[in-house]
């Protein structure tokens, strides 16, 4: 398993394919797999651990992210023919080595950060890939499956009975919708929860659009928060928004907020219709103005629906998922020994 490594496994607070990868890799190993970890030094996992990175990069600055990135994927390859296949959460980087080694590369694909990095992909088409939802696919690779991401929903507290506060969680950026989120607030009068992280690309939005509106009463900013916090902003929140402006491949943060019983308004992009029910687990928008509207008809949403549909995402089915995928790689790969 192939890990990134820009922070632990799993991460102390954000990290949202690392938070994947552990699952997947603990659920494994609880199954009976022989499985290899290739993540931070620090990582905590049941499987084996293969190392070269101490820490995450974002987490040490005096690692240079370069150098690392590079150090740790080049190590899984040159171990790669200890396994039966090498399964990468790392992008397209490891593609560049995968006609090097006779073992097998899958590839979930977590996202495309744009149409710049699609020639690895075209060049390296014949690998074998997962796509986290059917709404985030590119035209001629060779998918063997979409897998949803899994969550662990038991780890997440049930509530029935959600404070008046909407909630904001996740990456602090303008295509995740944080200043839109306060524009809705604003608009109905309710108090906005805000807690993620700031990335250093993202600091100019932050400071420009989202630390103006501030105030620590109606506007709050509560930083990047541990996975208690978490859980509570989530079981008490009246709702979640989720207004996003670009095609987002998954959004972890639906399915937690599901989970614990908590509607989401978010925007018709991306894989939002593959995860929530319009008028069932939350609304599905066309913008804010049509945000605004629906906070009006939260109190509509049974809390209990938001639960059940947040099990559809378990990580035991995301487990089930890519077992089969193996399964299915095996049998390929043996088929085209025998020709």
């Amino acid at each position: 398993m192939l890990g990134p490594i820009s922070w632990r496994t799993p991460p102390h607070r954000y990290g949202p394919w690392e938070t994947v990868v552990h699952y997947l890799t603990e659920g494994l190993v609880e199954r009976g797999y022989d499985v290899t970890l290739f993540a931070t030094g620090d990582s905590v996992t049941k499987a084996k651990l293969e190392w070269v990175c101490p820490h995450g990069f974002y987490e040490d600055e005096s690692l240079d992210a370069g150098v690392y990135q590079w150090l740790h994927i080049s190590n899984a390859f040159e171990k790669a023919h200890e396994f039966d296949i090498l399964h990468s959460h790392y992008d397209f980087y490891p593609l560049t080595f995968s006609r090097l080694t006779d073992t097998p590369l899958l590839t979930t694909i977590h996202g495309f950060s744009s149409d710049r990095i699609l020639p690895v992909y075209r060049k390296y088409w014949d690998n074998y890939y997962v796509s986290i939802s059917n709404a985030d696919r590119a035209e001629g690779l060779n998918y063997v499956a979409t897998v949803y991401n899994g969550i662990d929903v038991d780890s997440f507290e049930y509530g029935d009975a959600p404070d008046d506060y909407l909630l904001f969680f996740g990456r602090i950026s303008r295509d995740k919708g944080t200043h839109r989120a306060i524009q809705v607030a604003k608009e109905t009068g309710m108090t906005l929860k805000i807690a993620g992280l700031v990335a250093s690309e993202h600091s100019a939005y932050f400071e420009t659009c989202v630390k103006p509106e501030i105030d620590g009463e109606q506007i709050q900013y509560l930083g990047t928060v541990d996975e208690k916090t978490r859980n509570e902003l989530f079981k008490q929140a009246y709702c979640s928004l989720h207004l996003i402006s670009f095609a987002e491949p998954f959004g972890l943060t639906l399915i937690e907020s599901l989970a614990s019983g908590t509607p989401v308004i978010a925007t018709d992009k991306g894989s939002v219709r593959e995860i929530l029910i319009d008028g069932e687990t939350g609304f599905i928008v066309k913008g804010v103005r049509d945000a605004i509207d629906k906070v009006g008809e939260v109190d509509s949403i049974r809390r209990q629906r938001c639960r059940s549909r947040a099990e559809r995402f378990d990580v035991d089915r995301m487990v089930d998922g890519y077992i089969s995928v193996y399964d299915t790689i095996m049998e390929r790969e043996a088929e085209r020994s025998a020709r």
